[in-house]
């Protein structure tokens, strides 16, 4: 039996991770309600579109590939009429937002009736997500807790992809040392949403893990002739024509704009702040050189850096890389907490709710003008690199110069 001191303390842990755990839940279950809930127009009263929201992109998208019209996703208005065909008149304007690479699973999905697919896609994605964490051996509870957290939650809420590609990063990043093919192939998939995989090119170098990187470079590639050959290459040309000009519109837009909502980046924090363009993209190059340049500091193979610190880590700095987050990008926040709970007893559990909690209210925080979310990674990711860098300066553990775990 433990101390009464030190059980005392782990007793209110666990109460305050179950309250907190908790209230997240029954947040995001009441969002789901008002998701599912029609209005007159059979659309749903939160998103005023069909209740899979974004996922009706990816099933569409699918089902218009395997009709031969692949074509439409790349003009606007076809796109759009199609879509109104297939699910109501009074659907409000929806855009082909993805590489043609991402139809791989959206093709097969659309063999199914778009419900059943949209439980396929979420419940699929999320035993995704749980096959990633098991390498990092948070616990079961942890586990648990990770696949239920609220940007889980918001995530399956869009019909999003943020579990699948969240699982693709930390599980290629927790195969690196052990086995690097596995990991580029993931790297490879990820590239569907390449934004949110910047970082993996500089961890790969700074470990100098080769293996890793031809398995990537093969694994994309080959992922990009076979998007070519079974859906024309022309598809590459009118995403690089069309998609690309148009997600660059988005991106740019004036602040506020509804899908902004749930924005999580240094570009969009300085758009709420009503710097122009030119003054958003420098702030948000200082953070992607910043993320970079700690990516290849904690990857170094001579720090002295837990594996899975490192993986969590660096899910973390994915926010901050990149100019396009939004809150359901953000699941290895929630990871990153499992891990700093179960294994960093003065890391501040009310900060660790916060976190956690985040996404529930980023909505709120951002129509109320702040657009402060990227401040989670920042904080988050400044406090580990701080205990990492207070490590390098104490003593040695066990004599070695690094500190690694099996994956």
């Amino acid at each position: 039996m433990a101390p009464v001191n030190q059980t005392a303390p782990f007793r209110s842990d666990i109460r305050f991770a179950a309250l907190v755990l908790c209230t997240g839940i029954l947040i995001g279950l009441r969002y789901h309600l008002g998701l599912w809930t029609a209005d007159e127009r059979g659309l749903s009263v939160v998103s005023h579109g069909m209740p899979y929201w974004d996922f009706t992109n990816l099933w569409a998208g699918g089902r218009m590939a395997l009709d031969g019209h692949v074509a439409f996703l790349f003009d606007m208005d076809s796109y759009r009429a199609t879509l109104r065909r297939m699910f109501s008149p009074d659907l409000p304007n929806q855009e082909w937002s993805y590489p043609p690479s991402i139809l791989i699973f959206g093709a097969p999905l659309a063999l199914l009736p778009i419900f059943p697919a949209y439980l396929v896609w979420t419940l699929g994605t999320v035993f995704c997500l749980w096959l990633a964490l098991r390498p990092l051996q948070l616990g079961k509870a942890a586990e648990a807790a990770v696949l239920v957290c609220p940007a889980v939650l918001i995530n399956a809420a869009f019909g999003q992809n943020g579990a699948l590609t969240t699982a693709l990063l930390i599980g290629g990043l927790a195969a690196v040392p052990k086995r690097p093919v596995l990991a580029g192939l993931l790297f490879g998939l990820l590239t569907v949403k390449p934004h949110l995989g910047i970082l993996v090119p500089f961890c790969l170098l700074a470990n100098g893990n080769w293996r890793a990187i031809v398995a990537a470079a093969l694994s994309s590639s080959a992922l990009f002739v076979l998007t070519g050959l079974l859906l024309g290459s022309e598809v590459w040309t009118l995403f690089w024509t069309e998609t690309r000009p148009l997600m660059t519109a988005i991106l740019e837009a004036p602040y506020p704009q509804p899908y902004q909502s749930n924005a999580a980046t240094m570009f969009f924090l300085a758009r709420a702040s009503g710097l122009g363009l030119t003054a958003a993209y420098a702030l948000q190059a200082i953070a992607t050189v910043a993320a970079i340049a700690t990516a290849i500091w904690i990857w170094l193979p001579w720090r002295r850096v837990e594996h899975r610190e490192r993986v969590v880590l660096t899910a973390v700095l994915a926010t901050l890389a990149t100019p396009y987050g939004y809150s359901y990008d953000t699941i290895g926040l929630a990871v990153a907490v499992a891990y700093l709970f179960s294994t960093r007893n003065a890391m501040p559990r009310i900060f660790l709710a916060l976190i956690w909690l985040y996404p529930t209210i980023a909505h709120l925080v951002n129509n109320a003008g702040l657009g402060i979310g990227v401040l989670v990674p920042l904080f988050l990711s400044a406090w580990m690199l701080a205990d990492i860098m207070a490590r390098e300066r104490g003593p040695t553990v066990g004599g070695t110069p690094g500190i690694d775990m099996p994956t």
